[in-house]
């Protein structure tokens, strides 16, 4: 699956844009960086055939000057000796080499601007390839914290977490009638208690009441003996 058709592509790429497109980010983000890296590796190849190229013109040169300025010495050597036939010659080399290095010269300025291209496109392409990492590193980061809460999610939802909560209710519901018991016991036994103190006064105002009956019957009888 390829992304990019061309380096213009990748340059040009809204990555924002398309992430928010794709069905899955994650694999698109991680073949957009593949791509890049893959484009760079092919960029830096021509742009390391282009810098050997341009040291080979420019030894090419520089021979070939030499080589000129040698034809310029026998052409002199040959006036100095009245012979025009090999000055003429010797010019006619020099000429021709300097036409060769007319043009070497030519072609090495064409791979200087080819190097300054390849160094424009491979500075654009790194900083496309590193804003695409940093990406990576954001949607990794939010896939795994996404995950993390839909598991604990799907946990707090899970039928197991429901059926021991239920059982937790069921069980302080046992708890609540229990001590409920223990309270109405309690609440039997002192009314209970209440009761027979109550009971206790009410036996102490009737030995009260029988003794003072019991003191009226003795007084009366002892009336009766003295009449």
């Amino acid at each position: 699956m390829s992304i990019f058709s061309r380096f213009s592509d990748i340059v040009n790429a809204n990555i924002n844009s398309l992430l928010e497109k794709a069905e899955d980010p994650e694999k698109i983000i991680r073949l957009m960086i593949q791509e890049m890296e893959d484009t760079l590796v092919e960029i830096r190849s021509a742009a390391a055939k282009c810098i050997a190229d341009r040291k080979e013109h420019r030894r090419h040169i520089e021979f070939l000057e030499r080589e000129q300025g040698e034809w310029e010495r026998r052409a002199e050597l040959a006036v100095r000796n009245d012979r025009e036939d090999l000055a003429r010659a010797a010019l006619a080399e020099k000429q021709a080499i300097s036409d060769t290095i007319e043009q070497l010269q030519e072609e090495t300025s064409n791979l200087d601007e080819q190097l300054n291209q390849f160094n424009e496109d491979i500075t654009k392409l790194q900083s496309k390839l590193n804003d695409a990492k940093q990406r990576q590193r954001s949607i990794v980061i939010r896939h795994k914290t996404a995950t993390s809460q839909l598991a604990a999610r799907k946990h707090i939802h899970d039928d197991k977490i429901d059926e021991m909560l239920f059982r937790f209710e069921n069980a302080e519901r046992r708890i609540d009638r229990i001590e409920g018991e223990g309270e109405a016991m309690e609440m039997g036994r002192r009314k209970n208690l209440a009761d027979e103190i109550e009971g206790l006064e009410d036996d102490d105002r009737v030995e009260a009441a029988l003794q003072e009956l019991k003191s009226k019957v003795g007084e009366a009888k002892e009336e009766k003996t003295d009449e």
